[in-house]
């Protein structure tokens, strides 16, 4: 069971780790080495390890770890509906939403992977009826554009992947509707995004799998209001995305409703009908049947064992060497794809929701560290803001580099002798480089240290199938490395408390006196 894993400190392989000496990046960064540390992942994909500080004793260590740990068979346990998720007795079922690679997981009944492949065909059909103007609003225009109300993984999730995939879509004549994104609770997002959309032509996607979201609700009731204003029934401009169990499933107030259920997380439901509605009414269903195939085509390389062949196990152990062997607490993502400008973003509530515990699966402190601070920005604007502090800072913190051969548009010219892409990836070989074997000079201030380890993530273009590969393979480096530390990756106990107390201080129940204090200095009124 996954409550008796291994206790990392008691790990012989571990503590054979902690004994190694650091690796010299300068002494081991060579041409060979560069183009021998590859694995191969899903739809032409490469990762690319040889700016970790690591040789082929170190990954020996980490094989064993994994084999010690049963890593490749905790992740078979979880294909096959174990409840993986001890907080919540709940069964971890994400990768079904792409593709079955275990036994058919049951429920009451059901076949689980019969119900997402019939979610999504649902939305398929749907989504072809608004294409071809079956489906209209309620003045009679067709609509031309959607707008998905959701917020963390009903919207970080699905916006950083439609803003990866316009431009390819359009590329390939596949832009079929506009989306927006309505999140925050902050009434001045709802008014920008609102005075974007022309109303009668906006289909509305409510995104919530408990129906109870605060923030969700909120923006539904400004949406409906803004709608009615302008003479429109509200009912015909929104569906709802929710779980069968949940107050919005099959409610009149909606046109539609599409499900997802209690065993796919909001951070990992980008594959299910939390994703599928938005993106296929924007792209078409097969631009999202591409990132499908994409993310299953990599789950199921990460069943490989061995580690020299299992990119997203290999990037999970060495995230766990660089945080628990050599004390790095942070990790910047990097891409060098303006395509994946809100990519960083989905990887922060992924990995640090996820991996952000302090006790393990049987509730008890752990004596060593978890997941680490992620945050990230495109290259090559990232070079220019926090970029110093990676290369000259107190700190050292790994990187993750993302790139690619080709834009996705073809709009790119000759200057200065080189096309913009090809000053893009310069920027990125160069920056690899740096971090890696630094520079000496007498002055200080000028003097680059270096022994910054980087991986890199590279591939032709950034089609949907190689979206869909980036996103699994991140979601099962960040499932593994949660087996290791033996915590629980699929619950986030940590942000219910904080909405206790804005309950309490919204009703005006709170006894806490600094929760009324800070109430009255934001300009809370007692409830009516």
């Amino acid at each position: 069971m996954p409550q008796s894993c291994p206790n990392l400190n008691e790990s012989r392989h571990y503590a054979d780790l902690l004994s190694l000496p650091f690796t010299d990046l300068r002494r081991l960064l060579t041409a060979a080495r560069v183009s021998a540390a590859e694995v191969p992942m899903a739809a032409g994909l490469h990762y690319n390890y040889a700016a970790m500080p690591v040789e082929e004793r170190h990954l020996d260590l980490l094989q064993g770890l994994s084999d010690e740990f049963d890593l490749v068979g905790q992740y078979q346990r979880l294909l096959a509906g174990e409840r993986m998720n001890v907080g919540e007795n709940r069964r971890v079922l994400h990768h079904l939403t792409r593709g079955q690679l275990g036994p058919a997981v049951m429920h009451d009944g059901r076949d689980l992977g019969a119900f997402y492949r019939e979610q999504h065909q649902r939305i398929f059909a749907f989504a072809e009826q608004v294409h071809r103007g079956a489906l209209r609003g309620s003045s009679g225009a067709a609509f031309t554009q959607v707008c998905q109300i959701g917020i963390g993984g009903s919207d970080l999730g699905p916006r950083a992947l439609y803003l990866a995939l316009q431009q390819e879509a359009r590329r390939q004549g596949c832009q079929l509707m506009t989306a927006e994104f309505l999140s925050n609770v902050d009434p001045d997002d709802a008014d920008q995004v609102l005075a974007r959309l022309d109303l009668a032509r906006t289909l509305f996607v409510l995104v919530s799998k408990s129906g109870t979201t605060q923030e969700t609700l909120t923006n539904e009731t400004l949406v409906r209001v803004a709608l009615r204003h302008q003479g429109l029934d509200d009912r015909a401009h929104l569906v709802a995305v929710t779980s069968e169990t949940s107050p919005l499933a099959g409610n009149s107030a909606y046109r539609d409703s599409f499900y997802m259920d209690d065993f796919v997380g909001g951070r990992f439901s980008s594959t299910s009908a939390v994703g599928a509605v938005v993106l296929s009414l924007a792209f078409g269903p097969a631009i999202f049947q591409a990132l499908l195939a994409g993310a299953h085509a990599q789950d199921a390389l990460a069943l490989q064992p061995d580690i020299r062949h299992n990119a997203s196990l290999l990037d999970a152990l060495l995230g766990v060497y660089l945080r628990n062997v050599l004390g790095y607490p942070c990790s910047a993502v990097l891409p060098y794809s303006q395509a994946l400008s809100r990519f960083p973003a989905h990887l922060q509530q992924l990995d640090m929701e996820s991996n952000g515990k302090s006790v393990n699966r049987r509730g008890e402190p752990l004596p060593y560290a978890s997941g680490p601070i992620i945050f990230g920005e495109p290259g090559t604007n990232g070079q220019h803001s926090f970029y110093q502090l990676l290369h000259q800072g107190t700190d050292v913190v790994p990187l993750q580099f993302i790139g690619f051969e080709q834009a996705q548009g073809q709009r790119d010219l000759l200057v200065q002798g080189s096309t913009s892409q090809d000053k893009l990836n310069a920027n990125l070989a160069a920056q690899l480089v740096a971090f890696a074997k630094g520079r000496a000079d007498e002055n200080a201030n000028r003097h680059f240290a270096g022994q910054r380890p980087a991986s890199l993530i590279r591939g032709a273009r950034l089609t949907a199938e190689a979206l869909g590969a980036l996103l699994a393979h991140f979601e099962n480096k960040i499932m593994f490395q949660g087996f290791v530390w033996n915590i629980n990756s699929f619950d986030q106990e940590g942000v219910q408390l904080g909405k206790v107390l804005t309950g309490q201080l919204l009703a005006g129940t709170a006894e806490d006196e600094a929760l009324q204090a800070y109430g009255r200095l934001l300009g809370l009124r007692p409830p009516a």
